[in-house]
């Protein structure tokens, strides 16, 4: 077990946790859900207890590894734990408001149950560190951008990076050969042109609130709307809760579960079906402006919770796009089936695959990546 690492990754309201062994198979593996109403103490009490249950001693194991969503750019590598990083996490939570808080909760109760394990942060957005200034720069004063760290960071960089290898692995290329068009729709959603196994633009910005409409967050919206907004009496607190919380397919239909959604929509429900609509036109801007980044795409890849498992977003988001070589296969795309596939039809000048993403086996594989490297 002495190589076996424990990947920890916390959301908003759940802990998702897993021991892998070196040759990447799960030892113990489960989810605490509701930890926002039980608590991160409670969530803990429910791994040290599956690891006991399961013959695991913290002591043997290499590494706890933890996502971190927002790095900014101090964190460009999966990172060593101590009081110092807690720190500095801690000072990007405005960065990322839903998402490294339960983090950070994650790393100190994990520091505080097993003291003697060390702890790897493995950040989501160090992924896009390299973005070349064309597309990390926004367009406004400089010296502003420089003295406040306004660029654009990206995220879900863990799922891109190894999606992105896993789809070159699937169709038998070097990776430094292919350009792809990576879409990791989940309730948080975001794209990535990648080329050469690099990302070369990604649809999230500064904060995870940027690019493609999610469950509860807008995407893209003209910055004008929020100095309208304030100037019609919303102060900040309120607008980051708007943004994080009340917009996004839950803004637009009341509900931001996809499967709800379809439901809606299919009934007549007019809200959920210009929502549905909304998600699929964004999407297929972003397809079509990362071809065109790319100069051409070998692949469009889904991956994550919706991307894999709603054969009709796929077909309805990349329906028209056959003047740029992307057609579905609507047998293909009906067959749900574990690994990737292949649902481009035969007549597709660009693949398009399906892809699963695997956040925990990535963590641990970059954790011991970081510990040989040390």
């Amino acid at each position: 077990m002495s190589d076996s690492v424990l990947v920890l990754n916390a959301g908003s309201s759940s802990l998702k946790y897993r021991v892998l062994d070196p040759d990447d198979r799960a030892v113990v593996a489960g989810t605490v859900e509701r930890v926002d109403e039980t608590g991160w103490d409670d969530a803990f009490s429910g791994v040290a207890s599956a690891l006991a249950e399961a013959g695991v001693d913290p002591g043997d194991l290499l590494a706890a590894g933890h996502r971190v969503v927002h790095g900014g750019d101090r964190y460009t590598e999966p990172t060593l734990v101590d009081d110092d990083v807690e720190r500095g996490i801690e000072e990007l939570v405005a960065l990322a408001p839903l998402h490294n808080p339960p983090a950070l909760a994650g790393i100190r109760a994990t520091r505080e149950a097993f003291p003697g394990l060390r702890q790897v942060a493995v950040f989501d957005t160090a992924f896009f560190a390299g973005l070349p200034a064309e597309a990390a720069t926004y367009a406004v004063d400089r010296e502003v951008a420089e003295r406040t760290g306004v660029r654009r960071y990206g995220a879900h960089g863990i799922s891109h990076q190894h999606v992105a290898a896993e789809a070159a692995r699937f169709l038998g290329r070097p990776e430094d050969s292919l350009s792809l068009v990576v879409l990791h729709l989940g309730n948080g959603a975001s794209a990535a042109a990648v080329r050469g196994g690099r990302p070369v633009d990604t649809s999230m910005g500064l904060t995870p609130l940027e690019g493609l409409v999610m469950g509860t967050r807008p995407g893209d919206v003209d910055a004008g709307v929020l100095l309208h907004l304030l100037r019609h009496g919303f102060d900040t607190d309120t607008l980051e809760d708007l943004l994080h919380h009340r917009s996004g397919l839950q803004g637009l239909a009341g509900v931001h579960d996809f499967r709800d959604l379809l439901t809606a929509a299919d009934s007549g429900d007019g809200p959920a079906r210009t929502a549905y609509d909304v998600y699929c036109h964004r999407l297929r801007k972003y397809v079509g402006a990362y071809v065109a980044v790319l100069g051409g795409a070998d692949a469009v890849v889904f991956t994550a919770g919706v991307g894999e498992h709603v054969p009709r977003l796929r077909e309805d988001a990349l329906r028209g796009l056959g003047a740029l070589g992307i057609e579905v296969d609507l047998e293909r795309n009906a067959v749900e089936a574990d690994g990737p596939r292949r649902i481009s039809a035969a007549t597709s000048l660009v693949e398009v695959l399906v892809v699963p993403t695997d956040e925990e086996l990535a963590i641990a594989r970059q954790v011991r990546e970081r510990l040989a490297g040390s």
